[in-house]
């Protein structure tokens, strides 16, 4: 009920860490969710010759259920090459920034820097 009323003030609502854990399936049709976040255990594998079938599958899913994505621990341009290819919308980690400090973030966000 809380989410709900959460979402209902616009707040959007993310799983973290999905695909390990205790992230379940059911909470995607729960819980109002926006937004899946892909572990950062998934995304090691890209760009490296890895396997990115899981990437692949959760990317999937979301845009199915008409949500965004995040992958978590972006450290290589291959990665994010990869990422992109898959149609994953956004990223953090440390090729972009380490992290910072609210001022600092939001100066970062001001200035408009792409990847």
């Amino acid at each position: 009920e809380v989410l709900r009323k959460l979402d209902a003030l616009g707040v959007r609502i993310s799983v973290d860490d999905f695909g390990t854990g205790y992230s379940s399936l059911s909470y995607l049709q729960r819980f109002p969710v926006h937004t899946l976040k892909v572990d950062k255990s998934f995304v090691d594998s890209l760009g490296g010759g890895g396997d990115a079938t899981m990437v692949q599958i959760i990317v999937g899913l979301a845009h199915t259920l008409k949500m965004e994505v995040v992958a978590e621990g972006i450290e290589k341009p291959e990665q994010l090459a990869h990422l992109k290819q898959l149609g994953c919308e956004f990223g953090q980690g440390y090729l972009f920034s380490k992290p910072v400090e609210v001022d600092a973030a939001v100066e970062m966000l001001r200035s408009g820097k792409r990847f």
